[in-house]
């Protein structure tokens, strides 16, 4: 499994130290939360900090979660800016299948994200369009949250319905997966997980090492992606 570490759980006033920390732990995907104010309501991450990642942190794949309420909007900006990947909400536009399109058009891989009071089915229409899938095992919005009940289960429905459709896109979850659930998710076909403090961020061995441990029982070192 991939970790794909929250850049919103990094202090701002040693973001460069936990930065360097995490990329010599191993981490070769940053998860960047984009807030609008008004899909969710909290701000979070400027456009041009993805940049100035991008610019210091060549190897490392910027996956881009946008809570906005006109995700097409953001699309141009978010490709100057070097995102890999754009993953939004499909409660965010009427136009999924065109917001789709129009992020492969840019050329960065296209996500989708389903919310935890949304049905896992409703995805079947994007499914063989879409590079990620991701659930939300918390509310969008804040970081910290404890994993909603049931989002174990909502998992294993999406990697059920990925095996029906014979598609290949990545199962990303988002929120309240501790080391224990890291073991289910992988059992259940996961393929990335964001990193929090439930499982990098706030651990007693520290972040670098924590970030070392995932890689060695989760990631490239265990034979994953």
């Amino acid at each position: 499994m991939i970790n794909t570490a929250s850049i919103i759980n990094v202090p701002f006033l040693r973001m460069k130290e936990d930065l360097d920390a995490m990329v010599a732990g191993g981490v070769r995907y940053f998860h960047i939360d984009l807030m609008d104010g008004h899909y969710v309501p909290n701000l979070c991450m400027p456009i041009k900090l993805i940049r100035e990642l991008k610019d210091a942190y060549p190897q490392v794949a910027m996956d881009v979660h946008v809570m906005v309420t006109d995700p097409c909007a953001y699309i141009e900006r978010l490709k100057e800016a070097g995102a890999d990947y754009m993953v939004f909400h499909t409660d965010s536009t009427n136009f999924v299948r065109r917001t789709i399109n129009e992020i492969h058009k840019a050329g960065m891989k296209a996500g989708i994200v389903i919310n935890p009071s949304q049905r896992i089915d409703h995805i079947a229409p994007y499914a063989e369009y879409v590079d990620m899938v991701m659930l939300m095992a918390v509310e969008p919005g804040f970081a910290g949250q404890p994993l909603l009940e049931g989002s174990m289960e909502r998992l294993q429905e999406i990697a059920d319905l990925r095996r029906q459709y014979g598609c290949k896109f990545l199962i990303s979850v988002d929120g309240g997966i501790d080391h224990e659930r890291c073991l289910r998710c992988r059992e259940i076909g996961v393929d990335m997980i964001v990193g929090t403090v439930h499982n990098i961020f706030k651990q007693p061995d520290g972040l670098k090492s924590a970030c070392m441990r995932f890689e060695r029982e989760f990631g490239k070192m265990a034979g994953g992606e």
